[in-house]
């Protein structure tokens, strides 16, 4: 019998293990299942987890499961799928994980699962597309992860340059989970006053310095994955984010991949834009007035994606 909000992880690798550990940490979940095809290792983590559950601020009951105790989840977390490998080309990626994710997601669906999916695997959008035609659910009960830790990058290195706590800087990564993402400097704001305000003011700031830290923005997860093999804390911490504004109904804005039916000019997609989050799912998509530029650049993102799923969908 069904208690309290119930979160279905599918894939205990370094990112749903991360994702595991700090959902137990904060408290938000009530019951967690762990599931991965490396039944050994899923087996494992719970145990890790369970001994340090006099640590944690609720007692979260987590455990071993297979696709059909998906039946009661509220949500089901997808981080299974493979890495690219040396060789390999981002459409090799794309053509394994999509057999991989039709088999998750049957399995999923078969289990009579009526909550929401969010996805983690990479590349995220095409994959987030994907899960929501092979699940037939209503669009927003398919949510991505997007663009909301390219955000979260942006947020803190924007703060680090003006010096100031990132959560009181205001700034949105829009577009595609990739190399054709977009920052949108037109509306970013640190405590109410805009960014290019702040530089137009103070011959301290340069312009040609935010261009530097979007790159850095745009290439740090290179830099993580040649430092230590993989990203996965700070996706973690925004699954969470993502898990707490879905189960505790807070109709939050968070730069997630939703599928766009005539917002922003683009259709048929799903890619990173603000969008309204409560529990049940995306409850609207917030569209910014981007300048022609901007414009200009996400329609590019946007047909990055759709080429790529042009062969499947």
């Amino acid at each position: 019998m069904k208690k309290g909000n119930c979160v279905a992880i599918i894939g205990t690798g370094f990112v749903g293990s991360s994702y595991a550990f700090a959902l137990m940490n904060q408290g938000i979940a009530d019951e967690m299942i762990m599931i991965d095809v490396n039944k050994e290792k899923a087996i494992g983590d719970v145990m890790d987890l369970n001994h340090g559950k006099v640590f944690a601020p609720d007692l979260t009951h987590i455990r071993y499961g297979q696709y059909e105790d998906c039946a009661n989840a509220d949500l089901v977390v997808i981080c299974a799928g493979a890495n690219q490998k040396q060789g390999e080309t981002r459409l090799d990626l794309v053509e394994k994980n999509l057999r991989i994710f039709k088999s998750i997601v049957d399995s999923v669906m078969a289990s009579g699962f009526d909550g929401i999916f969010l996805v983690a695997t990479n590349p995220v959008d095409i994959l987030t597309y994907a899960t929501w035609s092979y699940s037939g659910l209503p669009k927003e009960r398919v949510i991505g992860s997007g663009t909301i830790l390219d955000t979260a990058r942006f947020r803190y290195m924007l703060g680090d340059y003006f010096d100031v706590a990132p959560n009181n800087v205001h700034a949105y990564i829009i577009g595609e989970h990739g190399d054709s993402e977009l920052p949108v400097y037109s509306i970013a704001d640190v405590g109410g006053v805009p960014v290019l305000k702040m530089i137009e003011r103070d011959p301290r700031y340069k312009r040609e310095d935010l261009n530097e830290i979007f790159i850095q923005v745009r290439d740090s997860a290179y830099e993580i994955i040649k430092s230590k093999g993989a990203t996965y804390y700070g996706i973690a911490m925004g699954l969470v984010r993502l898990t707490k504004a879905i189960l505790r109904n807070e109709n939050t804005i968070l730069t997630v991949s939703s599928l766009l039916e005539g917002e922003y000019k683009e259709n048929d997609v799903y890619i990173g834009v603000p969008a309204i989050v409560n529990r049940d799912g995306i409850r609207e998509i917030v569209e910014l007035e981007l300048s022609e530029e901007e414009q200009r650049q996400f329609h590019k993102s946007a047909n990055v994606i759709k080429e790529i799923l042009k062969p499947y969908f």
